[in-house]
Formats: C-alpha cells, sequence, structure tokens
C-alpha cells in the first residue's frame, strides 16, 4: 500500500493529471472499459444481489455514464480561473480563483450500489485531476472483484488502482496518509473514517445514512404518491441510503394510504424471477432486518426465506418510536407507519432525532411546502416524489449532521476533490505608500474609506 501511495504522489507530481486532456481521456477510457464489459458487470452483480440487468443499468451504471458525459463535456469549464472583483486598497491588481486537485485520493465505496457508490466519486477526483485508490466494499465479493478486474488490467496503478479486501485492509489504508478520503457507509464507520483522518489532518467528506422520514398530508394526490413511494421504497430491496425509512402518514387518510400501498405492491408483483427484486446483501443483514419485523403490526407483507435471503415488502401498523424497529436506520425493505393530526408536533418529533440524510414530503399545499423546507434540516430530499432527486446532477448530494459532511455529483463532485486557490496579481507600475510609516490621521481617514467603501464611511459619519 505504501509503495503504490508513494508510485501516485510521484506521478501526481509530474503535473500530468493536471492536463485536461489526460482528465478526459481517462474519464471516456474508463466508460469505454464498462461498457465493453457489461455482461461481466452484469453477472458479477446478479451473483451477489439477484439484481436484473435492467435495474443494474438504471440505478447504477446508466448514472456512471451520465457522470462520465457530463464530467467530460464540462471539466474544461470547471477548470478555468474564475475572475473575481479586487477590492480598493488592492488596485491596480486582478483577482482569480484557481481550482486545482488535491493530489492522492482513497474513494471507499458502499455495498448497496456497489458500482455507483463506488465510481461516482472516482470520476469526480479523475474529473478534478487527482490519483485515485479505490476500496470497493468486500461485501458483495463478485462486484468488487470485477470492479479490481477492469480498473487493476486497464490503468497504470500510479495513477488508478483498486484495493480489495474487508476490515484489515481497510484499517491499513485509514493508517497512511491520503490527500483526500472519500467515504459512503454507516455512521459507526464514518467515526472511525473521520477519526483515522484527523491524524493526519486529511480532509474528508462522508456520505452516510439515517433514518430518512417521509410526511404525507391530507392534501396531496395520493395515489401517484404512494406509487412513487413504494417504488422508491422497495428498489433495491430497501437497501438505498436515501430511500424513505418510515412514514408520517394523516390520520384521516391513513386507511386509504394503506389500501392503496398494498395495492402498489400487489400490483409491483416484487420478486427474483420478476427481475424487480434484489435478496438482503448477507446473512448477518437478513437476521437482523428479521430481528425488527414485530408480526403483531404487520399489515402488508411479512414473508421471509433464509436460504435465499428475501423478504417479501413489508408494512407496520400502530408504530411508536418506542419500538426496535424506530432505533436505527432500517436499510431494508419494512416501512413503519405513524398516523399524526398535527403537522407542528411531526416538526417537533423529527427535530429531537439526528438529521436525516433525505426527508420527503407530500403535499400541493404551498405554506406547507415552505414550512418543512423552512424549519427541518436534511440533507436532500423531494416533494411529491422520493429517491429522484439523485439523478439532478445540478442538485448536490450529501447529508447534514450525522447524515454526512460534504457533497458529490456533477460539479459538486468535481469542487470536492478540488482546492480553490485564491490569487492576487498585482501591478508594479505604482505603489501607494498607505500602509506605509509615517501614519497620519489622513492616511487613517483615507483607508477607512476606502476599506469599508466610500457611502459606508459616509453613513457611519
Amino acid at each position: 500500500m505504501n509503495h503504490i501511495i508513494n508510485a501516485q504522489q510521484t506521478f501526481f507530481l509530474t503535473n500530468t493529471t493536471k492536463k485536461i486532456a489526460f482528465r478526459v481521456q481517462q474519464l471516456k477510457k474508463l466508460k469505454n472499459i464498462l461498457q465493453q464489459n457489461e455482461t461481466l458487470l452484469y453477472k458479477a452483480i446478479y451473483t451477489d444481489f439477484k439484481k436484473s440487468e435492467f435495474e443494474t443499468y438504471t440505478s447504477e451504471l446508466g448514472l456512471v455514464y451520465a457522470e462520465i458525459d457530463e464530467a467530460c463535456k464540462k471539466v474544461k469549464k470547471w477548470a478555468k480561473y474564475k475572475r473575481v472583483k479586487t477590492n480598493l486598497l488592492n488596485i491596480p491588481s486582478k483577482s482569480y480563483i484557481v481550482p486545482e486537485p488535491l493530489g492522492v485520493c482513497l474513494v471507499i465505496g458502499a455495498w448497496n450500489y456497489p458500482y455507483l457508490l463506488s465510481l461516482a466519486p472516482v470520476i469526480a477526483a479523475i474529473a478534478a485531476g487527482n490519483t485515485i485508490i479505490l476500496k470497493p466494499s468486500e461485501l458483495p465479493i463478485h462486484t468488487s472483484n470485477v470492479i479490481a478486474k477492469l480498473i487493476n488490467e486497464n490503468f497504470e496503478p500510479q495513477f488508478f488502482k483498486v484495493i480489495e479486501g474487508g476490515v484489515p485492509e481497510t484499517t491499513a489504508l485509514l493508517k497512511l496518509k491520503f490527500d483526500k478520503i472519500f467515504f459512503t457507509g454507516s455512521v459507526p464507520v464514518g467515526r472511525i473514517v473521520n477519526l483515522a483522518a484527523a491524524k493526519n489532518l486529511t480532509p474528508v467528506t462522508l456520505e452516510l445514512g439515517g433514518k430518512s422520514p417521509a410526511i404525507i398530508t391530507e392534501k396531496s394526490k395520493l395515489k401517484i404518491i404512494v406509487q412513487r413511494l413504494v417504488w422508491a421504497k422497495f428498489l433495491n430491496a430497501g437497501q438505498t441510503c436515501i430511500a424513505p425509512d418510515y412514514v408520517f402518514v394523516h390520520k384521516s387518510i391513513k386507511d386509504q394510504f394503506i389500501k392503496l400501498v398494498k395495492a402498489a405492491i400487489e400490483k409491483s408483483n416484487y420478486s427474483f424471477k420478476n427481475e424487480n427484486y434484489v435478496q438482503i446483501i448477507n446473512t448477518t443483514n437478513f437476521n437482523r432486518l428479521i430481528a425488527l419485523i414485530d408480526k403483531t403490526k404487520v399489515i402488508i407483507g411479512g414473508e421471509y426465506n433464509q436460504e435465499t435471503r428475501y423478504i417479501s415488502p413489508t408494512i407496520l401498523t400502530n408504530v411508536s418510536f418506542d419500538d426496535a424497529i424506530m432505533q436505527k436506520e432500517i436499510f431494508g425493505p419494512i416501512l413503519p407507519i405513524i398516523s399524526y393530526t398535527n403537522l407542528d408536533e411531526v416538526i417537533k418529533k423529527i427535530k429531537t432525532k439526528p438529521k436525516p440524510l433525505a426527508c420527503y414530503l407530500a403535499t400541493n399545499n404551498t405554506s406547507i411546502k415552505k414550512k418543512i423546507v423552512h424549519e427541518l434540516s436534511f440533507g436532500n430530499g423531494a416533494i411529491n416524489d422520493s429517491v429522484m432527486q439523485i439523478i439532478n446532477n445540478n442538485l448536490p448530494f450529501g447529508g447534514v449532521g450525522e447524515s454526512g459532511t460534504g457533497s458529490y455529483h456533477g460539479e459538486f463532485g468535481f469542487k470536492t476533490f478540488s482546492h480553490y486557490k485564491s490569487i492576487l496579481d498585482k501591478k508594479t507600475w505604482i505603489e501607494p505608500n498607505l500602509k506605509y510609516y509615517p501614519y497620519t490621521n489622513r492616511k487613517f481617514q483615507l483607508i477607512k474609506i476606502l476599506q469599508n467603501g466610500i457611502s459606508k464611511f459616509k453613513s457611519k459619519k
């Protein structure tokens, strides 16, 4: 590992990665490699998850390709020097901001969307001009293997290298000094990563999770809201960091909501055979999820098969915040429903919990929209939809508080892997003596005027 990092540091110092043409070339190369090996990628993820080609493309590879295309098209613009205004005291001069790559970056991917959550940060790091070590999650072992194979056989290790392994390998990597660490995963592991990075003062982006609420008001088009919510919740069998974790439903529409949810689940006919459902990642997570299902509160689903790691879409009702399922992020195909009558009480309750990664609201009432957006703190969200905010690269994706720090996607990813260097370029044909000794009252007053602006100075007088 030390040898690889040293090689990447040496290569970075050659300034090769700072060339826009090199960045675009590597991004296009990555896309071509993925496209030429889609069959391998589909086979690997099906072995790990039973995930279909359709869902693998729409929720992973298609988004990876879109990230690459946008970066290739816009990286020249993103990397340009940006002129900014110069204050009066520094005239004559010009001021500008220079985006520069950080250096050697460590990207630690997540298991639930192993292609997207490993490669999207890598794309941003390449676009910004860095070298990269990628540590994919070891849980979906076949996708980890295929990522390592395709990258390590096609890229020079001094530029881009995949290191596989579990906790020992990740722990060893975190002991080394990087210029940037990007981690996607759970809150507990995020704390470990942050603590390790702090020893070297390494900047960190943490994409974590949390219990993301959905609020369904009586002023919403319930049928389409339920259709969107059910799709978002049970996509990837609920193993999605921004999936609705639990739902607040207004008491007046609760029965209708449940009826529509049941109909939407039945219509979707979730199964491996229909290629619209996946298995739970491993036995440990399967057993954890089964333990959260209170059979006395199940109104839809509740079936499971340990051998195939299948858990049917499951809805719980009459849930309270004291229940086991409300203590931690579910990360599975179980949806608790909590009824409410007072929206202010809902807001108050959410505020007592750690800030969620996402929040969803169903309403056509403008004042309610403004109220939720204004009063609740969360990483990202959607109104009258769920999950779909993630595919808009004009929106930064990230958390707040315990749900994460920093963001990426599109230009936001470029910024995450860049340092913005400030430059003052001053002329030499004149040098006012204002700042030099002897200090006089006249100089003092003039400096005040120039520093604060003439109009501000006059108003104070």
